[in-house]
């Protein structure tokens, strides 16, 4: 469990009246009843249940402020290694879906096992039903305009009272060149409260990246192909495929000529990542704590001329010796965000070793501390620990000082 120390020689500001906070699947009440996230491959999945996400949703909803979900796959993952942007997007995601049973094959083979799959072409028909249920208002957007209309027509026959407040399909065009502002002209006009996108990744989580904050929408999530599916002209795996991890083989097979050397080449390559990662985070724990503190920042009395300044609002949270699945559970019951400070510091000094769940740790802790208006760094990471950090290719999401006080003026 993570212990508070007394915060002497951190000056906190007064309690102010705050607007309403982003949802996260950390910063929610949902985040209570769920296991920690754990990266693969540099991205971190949220462990939660169908139930919990829809709760989530909910809660997104009802704060009226911008969220992303990314319900990611294995193609993610794959993607993810040689496109930067992706990455960041993935990183940045307020939820991350495991939309794929390898990936759950994958969690518990590396030690911290996600729940079930939760894929977009299953999410969107409950959220359909929370339509229903509670009026939301909800944006089609992409697929063809054939497509789009006969899926719009399905939902009203299999879901009546769900409300499609708009659909639009765009002309094909690259990122680019598309007419963002007129897209963006018809979602405002009809105020959603949820976006479906659906131009496929990556080109649907980059521009669900650039327009959330500003649509004034509080949830955007791309769901790939789940369009399609409901307009009944991509048929689904059947049920034993997808649940055998195959429905990839069936894709496949529908669409060999677009999908197969693809597939074949991602399958290459998560394999061989995977296995580099669990011989990286699999090592055996050290002696010693095993806890979080949360802890003063040091004097910086006797410093040099070019360090920071006193730690003002800065707040230390200093990892064990094993940040491990074990070490990150117990600490769960403290994730609530804290007070808000000017700068969050991860004082990596007694930290050996870091396996996904640690990473994801770090990664979740990075984006509740942007959620927060607070700066990021993490200080003193030893050699072990940075060459995880690089083997996922996360180096440049994590800002770094070789001692807290570095840490303070490279945090951003």
């Amino acid at each position: 469990m993570i212990t508070t120390l007394p915060l002497s020689g951190i000056r906190v500001r007064p309690a102010q009246a705050q607007p309403p906070a982003a949802v996260s699947a950390e910063s929610s009440l949902a985040s209570r009843e769920m296991g920690s996230p754990i990266s693969i491959m540099g991205v971190a999945f949220d462990n939660v249940t169908t139930a919990h996400t829809l709760a989530l949703i909910r809660q997104m909803i009802e704060s009226r402020c911008p969220h992303y979900i990314a319900t990611a796959n294995v193609d993610f993952l794959v993607q993810a290694q040689s496109d930067a942007e992706l990455r960041r997007i993935l990183l940045d995601a307020h939820l991350v879906l495991c939309d794929g049973t390898p990936l759950v094959w994958a969690s518990r083979w590396l030690g911290n096992p996600l729940p079930e799959r939760v894929a977009g072409s299953d999410l969107v028909p409950l959220i359909l039903r929370l339509s229903i249920e509670h009026g939301y208002r909800i944006f089609m957007l992409g697929a063809t305009e054939e497509l789009s209309r006969r899926a719009a027509e399905n939902i009203a026959k299999n879901y009546p009272g769900a409300v499609i407040s708009g659909r639009y399909s765009p002309p094909l065009a690259p990122l680019e060149k598309m007419d963002h502002e007129d897209i963006r002209r018809r979602i405002s006009e009809v105020k959603p409260d949820i976006v479906l996108v659906a131009f496929g990744c990556p080109k649907q989580e980059k521009w669900i990246s650039m327009h959330y904050r500003t649509l004034g929408v509080p949830v955007c999530v791309g769901v790939g192909a789940t369009i399609d599916f409901i307009a009944g002209a991509v048929r689904r795996a059947p049920l034993w495929m997808q649940k055998c991890g195959l429905e990839w083989v069936w894709r496949m097979l529908m669409e060999p000529r677009r999908l197969a050397k693809r597939y074949l080449k991602g399958g290459f390559i998560f394999s061989f990542c995977l296995l580099r990662q669990r011989w990286r985070t699999g090592g055996r724990a050290p002696k010693g704590r095993r806890n979080v503190q949360i802890a003063p920042v040091p004097e910086t009395a006797g410093a040099s001329a070019n360090a920071a300044p006193p730690a003002d609002d800065t707040e230390l949270m200093l990892m064990p010796e094993r940040l491990d699945a074990v070490a990150v559970q117990d600490s769960r019951t403290h994730w609530e965000p804290q007070p808000h400070r000017k700068n969050l510091i991860v004082d990596l000094k007694h930290t050996r070793f870091v396996d996904s769940t640690g990473i994801g740790f770090l990664i979740r802790i990075r984006r509740m501390a942007r959620e927060n208006g607070a700066k990021f760094a993490l200080a003193n990471v030893s050699a072990h620990v940075w060459r995880t950090i690089e083997m996922m290719k996360l180096g440049s999401a994590f800002p770094t000082g070789k001692t807290v006080e570095d840490a303070i003026l490279k945090a951003v």
